[in-house]
């Protein structure tokens, strides 16, 4: 019996040392795969032509958003968030890229980016987390119309779902208005939800989501409304009743303190001016298109985020929603964007998801720009250094915490708006300035940058603004102004120094 223990110590000890190794093994193999399990994934919901007309940001007392109003509930919004540049293209490019319009030269509705040499290799945010193991998908609206083209499109997203068209339209356009654009239009077309584009994306955003690819995901679903044309079913028109609908605020002599060159960023737009919408009583019905727009696209975000939440995954997915920029409904005398002031910069940006701070506001600026470095930041990827824009992760554990600059806006080379807490400073390429105290002044209708006690206050925003400005790419074309030896050029055509103001 005495020489049977040493035997049975023997094997006891082996077996001991086979379980060490086996686990040792395991634990090997198997562990990058829990990394990867344990990386969040990314829902990328973007808005065309938003504005901050939606509940969590109160731009508009009677608008009806209640699946955006759910996501900021369980999120942090940025409440003082502002784009790149308030035209799709730049903008757009300037999310996907983490590079402002000043750097890219991107600053019309062409070209796409890389037509330019030294952008050819330069990491999308797709990229850059398909380089660190995600799958990419991406449907509708997020790079800009038409871009990236066809034959780039694999090598910048691994499925290219459907691009989002603005289809159907009516055979005719429901308002004549001054520049017959065919995109330019409102009203109530067509008649059921599912005959309305977007819908369309939101159904082909469901399906992704209940069959997802193994690994950590980066879905991206780009809608198009509000963008017009404002067509939705009658139903979200019923909303917004014509005979109590509140309407923007605007001052008849808006823009007497302005400088001229103000209005050369947006001299001839499709978008009508207020005083034609005023004579041609089409104001108000303006105004409730592009809220039953709204509504009507919350619907589709709404359907979205039901799936995320119905795939078990909504606990371990980022969700962020973001507007490319704003849009004019009458102020400062327009329609449309192109502008540097707070309703064409102003945008929803919400976060929500694991490691972000529920039901809180940011009301420190925030840059669209800001996006690629913050979805690296909460999923663990290593930075990339190209990007201009900085971490929103510490104002989304804690939403007082600091932000150490302002939001820049860019439209056309040398023109600039720096966004703090108080301010919004404006620089345009010929030197003029405009200055609003925010707090005083929400519908900016005070300029004081003349008043000489606000030249050092001024001079501290300026620090803000872009040291070098980009040359437009080559082939820029589409609302594009520059400023060449003392003559601003509005899309390829001299303005003269008594050229009315065109107000159609």
């Amino acid at each position: 019996m005495a020489a049977l223990y040493p035997i049975v110590a023997a094997r006891f000890t082996l077996e001991i040392v086979m379980r060490c190794i086996l686990a040792f093994v395991v634990a090997f193999t198997f562990a990058p795969l829990a990394k990867a399990a344990e990386k969040p994934n990314v829902l990328f919901i973007s808005i065309d032509d938003l504005n901050d007309w939606v509940g969590p940001l109160g731009g508009h007392s009677q608008v009806k958003t209640p699946n955006i109003d759910k996501l900021a509930a369980r999120g942090t919004t940025f409440t003082n968030a502002h784009c790149q540049s308030p035209l799709c293209n730049p903008s757009r490019t300037s999310v996907m890229t983490g590079l402002r319009p000043s750097t890219t030269g991107v600053y019309a509705l062409s070209p796409w980016f890389r037509t330019a040499e030294k952008f050819k290799d330069h990491a999308t945010l797709f990229q850059w987390f398909k380089k660190n193991g995600y799958t990419t998908t991406t449907g509708g609206k997020i790079f800009h119309s038409g871009y990236p083209p066809k034959a780039d499109r694999p090598v910048e997203v691994d499925t290219f779902g459907p691009p989002g068209v603005m289809q159907p339209r009516p055979k005719v356009k429901f308002v004549e208005t001054p520049d017959p654009h065919p995109l330019v239009d409102w009203g109530v077309f067509p008649e059921k939800d599912e005959e309305c584009f977007d819908y369309d994306i939101a159904t082909w955003a469901t399906k992704q989501l209940k069959e997802p690819p193994r690994g950590p995901w980066f879905l991206a679903v780009g809608f198009q409304h509000p963008h017009v044309p404002c067509y939705v079913p009658q139903k979200w028109f019923d909303l917004y009743p014509l005979d109590k609908l509140v309407m923007p605020k605007v001052k008849a002599d808006d823009r007497d303190d302005l400088p001229r060159f103000a209005s050369y960023l947006h001299w001839k737009l499709p978008e009508p001016r207020l005083k034609w919408l005023e004579e041609s009583k089409q104001w108000a019905p303006l105004v409730r298109s592009y809220l039953a727009s709204i509504s009507f696209v919350d619907a589709q975000v709404g359907r979205v985020l039901d799936a995320l939440k119905e795939s078990g995954l909504e606990k371990n997915t980022v969700v962020v929603l973001w507007s490319d920029h704003g849009w004019h409904l009458g102020e400062k005398g327009i329609s449309g964007k192109n502008t540097l002031w707070e309703r064409s910069t102003r945008v929803p940006l919400i976060f929500a998801g694991p490691s972000i701070s529920a039901n809180a506001k940011c009301d420190r600026p925030a840059e669209l720009l800001d996006m690629y470095p913050t979805l690296l930041d909460l999923c663990a990827i290593p930075v990339n250094k190209a990007n201009e824009g900085l971490s929103l992760v510490p104002q989304l554990k804690n939403a007082k915490a600091a932000r150490t600059r302002g939001a820049v806006t860019t439209h056309g080379p040398g023109n600039h708006s720096v966004r703090t807490e108080h301010w919004r400073y404006i620089r345009y390429a010929d030197g003029s300035e405009e200055l609003y105290e925010r707090e005083l002044d929400p519908h900016e209708w005070r300029n004081l940058a003349n008043d000489p006690k606000l030249a050092e206050t001024k001079k501290l925003l300026a620090l803000a603004l872009p040291e070098k400005i980009a040359d437009p790419l080559p082939g820029s074309a589409g609302r594009l102004l520059t400023y060449n030896k003392g003559v601003p050029v509005w899309e390829g055509k001299p303005i003269g120094e008594k050229d009315p103001f065109p107000e159609k």
